[in-house]
């Protein structure tokens, strides 16, 4: 028996676990870095599932040969941790294009189709194997060319159009994110693993199509190489999630009289084009907004206009508002104003002091270096 094809893959297997594990609680505790629990829980998952849970999964159908029923219920383990894996990716990879919005398609058909191959594989004659050697006695290590799985017609399409769909998903959402990205070199990575990670997809396809061997090994091999890519992507770069479907285009700092402290406007400004008439609605509205500081609990936190989000954080105690215009109020953009705004009071403390009493003169020039301080919080968006 050929030894080196089954060693080969064990010793794979085993790096893909340690780095599963590793890359899992690395998430897991530093989960803050990825924007929400969300998303840092829906990573670790993709990490945990495919790492540790399907490359097992795996090994054990076609490196190992413990029993006819064994092997077969571990290869239908394995299929349906593969679907699971790709649907939480697909989840992830709608965050890429506009953050914590999902669409309602494909992720219902695809809960559709993971309920039929869940239904299929729970009959007897869904999946059989083929070994091509003489039926062992007792558990063997085992070359993975001699065991084949057979999906009969229902489960076999299913498993087809599932990973089609899943394919051409993929590489739809990362064509879209590099067409509206003005960096592309944030988003070349997020393309080259999706491009990567629709190869064993392919390959997973032909196996089921063909029942060539060669296939399933070769989708292993290449899915692991993507699967460490997808890793490094996660470890270096845990921001990418939320960082590109997100759009800051100001940030302006008013005293709580109504005058402007600071203005600054982001390079994607350009992008944002709201009609005057509402702009001036809402300046005039800013005195109001700020007299707010004084006697009442319940603030307006955000204005809403059909292409943006204004989001106000009062500070009562410093007399100052921080307004950020964003596409979008979320947990992002108020934690980066919280850093900021702390930073700030904490620069400036002694000229926001002398201000407290609006009937005293201000002098705005005293705030005219604070560029710098924006861009050291909000570089994500610069």
């Amino acid at each position: 028996m050929n030894y080196i094809t089954p060693l080969s893959l064990f010793i794979g297997y085993f790096f893909i676990f340690s780095l599963g594990l590793v890359v899992t609680i690395h998430i897991v505790r530093n989960r803050k870095n990825y924007g929400t629990q969300l998303i840092g829980l829906l990573t670790a998952a993709i990490a945990f599932s495919l790492g540790v849970i399907h490359a097992t999964l795996y090994i054990f159908s076609v490196v190992f040969f413990i029993s006819e029923q064994i092997n077969i219920l571990f290869w239908k383990f394995s299929i349906l941790t593969w679907f699971v894996s790709l649907i939480i990716t697909s989840l992830l990879f709608s965050f890429f294009r506009e953050y914590k919005k999902i669409k309602s398609f494909p992720f219902l058909f695809y809960t559709l189709l993971l309920g039929l191959l869940f239904g299929t594989l729970l009959t007897p004659d869904s999946i059989t194997l083929n070994l091509n050697t003489s039926l062992p006695s007792s558990i063997i290590f085992i070359d993975p060319s001699l065991i084949n799985y057979n999906l009969n017609v229902i489960t076999g399409t299913i498993t087809v159009i599932f990973q089609i769909l899943n394919a051409s998903y993929f590489l739809y959402i990362t064509i879209i994110i590099n067409i509206r990205s003005k960096k592309n070199e944030d988003t070349l990575s997020i393309l080259l693993n999706a491009i990567i990670f629709s190869i064993p997809i392919i390959l997973n396809i032909l196996y089921i199509l063909f029942q060539q061997t060669l296939f399933r090994e070769l989708f292993i091999i290449i899915l692991w190489i993507a699967y460490i890519g997808v890793c490094i992507m996660f470890v270096k770069k845990p921001d990418i999630v939320y960082v590109l479907p997100n759009r800051i285009y100001s940030i302006n700092i008013y005293h709580k009289s109504g005058i402007l402290l600071y203005s600054y406007n982001f390079k994607s400004q350009n992008e944002f084009k709201t009609e005057s008439t509402i702009w001036g609605n809402i300046l005039i509205g800013l005195n109001h907004i700020l007299s707010e500081f004084l006697d009442k609990e319940d603030k307006i936190n955000v204005i809403q206009t059909k292409e943006a989000d204004i989001v106000v954080k009062y500070e009562e105690d410093s007399g100052y508002a921080l307004i950020v215009t964003t596409n979008r109020k979320n947990s992002i953009v108020e934690d980066l104003m919280n850093n900021f705004s702390n930073e700030f009071k904490g620069k400036y403390k002694n000229e926001l002091k002398e201000i407290l009493d609006i009937n005293k003169i201000i002098n705005v020039s005293e705030f005219s270096d604070l560029k710098d301080l924006i861009e050291k919080n909000f570089q994500l968006y610069l």
